[in-house]
């Protein structure tokens, strides 16, 4: 561009001096030549401060590394790379016999403990059975002690016959207590764990809902909408939970943001809502319409972390570039770009939105020059 600028100024120098017979000494020729280098120099300035460019751009899409919630070996693969697929559709199975032995085994088990509760039941209605049987008991003792008491008083009977119908008495009074006591242990035991459940029962239930939850991880299946890019998993190779190995990579189906690396110098020349266009190396000779939908409010080069070290000068050394968010504005369904391309990107601000001529003139001009390469 600026080779541009100054080919035409000294074209229209050279007018100048022909029409107007303007004479070549030391005084004209070197102002004519200070004039066109301070004019394309300011000219120059203005338009990368106002409308700022960058070479530095791409488009970023967000992937999720599919780890099997399990380990085993891999039975079937039930997509095809690059195609798309709906949410919850079963990327590849792992061999669930193993899962399924696990999920019998608790079953068996929690059964067993069940029926040993349901002797823990018995027991506590025959302790329940035994207590109202002594108390039965107990009561009828005690009637028949304080009759003889009523007895004894009018001289009816001997001391020795009420201390005996006493004896009796408190014996089954023992009696009671000790059923009352075989009651509650016996009640205790099966009611005792969480909120009133016996404790192997309520382990056994939670070991079988592990079991079953592993069982159906067995079956992998898509977070959300999207494909498989580079599909190399195969029946038969090995799926491991841990170490935490991705037998896969899915990319999520949602439109790819641009981001737009700036220069620092052109921040306050970066708002949402400016007017942007781009240009893309495999797509030469186009130009697309795009505008800014934010600036991001943090440079990663500013960024700090907890650790055992000190800050040194080195970090003060990364300058670092406003990231910027742009939006595609044009449809570019039909050039089938790859998501992660890159782009350049220009910015045109309201402010001297004359010189933006300029931009838009060496954005088209770098366009072009892609279709010039030398592959060797």
């Amino acid at each position: 561009m600026e080779t541009l600028l100054l080919l035409t100024y000294t074209a229209i120098c050279i007018v100048i001096f022909k029409v107007f017979k303007v004479p070549l000494n030391k005084w004209t020729v070197p102002t004519a030549a200070l004039g066109g280098v301070i004019i394309v120099g300011v000219l120059v300035l203005v338009m990368n401060y106002n409308h700022p460019y960058s070479n530095m751009a791409r488009e970023y899409f967000v992937t999720t590394p599919i780890v099997p919630g399990v380990s085993g070996i891999v039975t079937s693969v039930e997509i095809e790379a690059n195609e798309i697929v709906e949410k919850g559709t079963v990327l590849f199975r792992v061999d669930p016999k193993p899962y399924e032995a696990i999920v019998r085994q608790k079953q068996a088990l929690l059964a067993g403990t069940k029926e040993g509760v349901r002797e823990l039941e018995q027991t506590v209605a025959a302790a329940r059975a035994r207590v109202v049987e002594v108390s039965a008991n107990r009561d009828r003792s005690q009637g028949v002690f304080q009759r003889y008491e009523s007895i004894f008083e009018r001289g009816a009977i001997s001391a020795n016959e009420l201390e005996n119908r006493r004896q009796l008495y408190l014996a089954d009074e023992a009696a009671l207590e000790r059923a009352e006591a075989d009651f509650e242990r016996a009640q205790i035991a099966f009611e005792a764990g969480i909120d009133g459940e016996n404790p192997d029962v309520a382990r056994l239930q939670a070991e079988l809902e592990k079991a079953r939850y592993d069982l159906e991880r067995t079956v992998v299946r898509a977070p959300t909408s999207g494909y498989v890019s580079q599909l190399l998993l195969r029946p038969g190779m090995m799926a491991a939970a841990l170490p935490l190995r991705p037998v896969m990579v899915f990319v999520h189906d949602e439109q790819a943001p641009m981001i737009a690396a700036f220069r620092q110098n052109s921040a306050l020349r970066l708002r949402a809502g400016y007017e942007a266009e781009i240009v893309y190396p495999g797509i030469p000779g186009r130009v697309f319409k795009g505008k800014i939908i934010g600036v991001l409010p943090n440079m990663a080069e500013g960024q700090l972390q907890t650790s055992g070290n000190l800050i040194g000068t080195e970090a003060f050394q990364r300058i670092g570039r406003v990231p910027v968010v742009i939006e595609v504005l044009d449809d570019m369904s039909e050039f089938n770009l790859p998501t992660g391309s890159r782009a350049q990107v220009a910015v045109y601000s309201d402010h001297f939105h004359h010189v933006a001529i300029m931009r838009k003139i060496l954005l088209r001009m770098s366009s072009w020059q892609n279709y010039l390469y030398l592959d060797h």
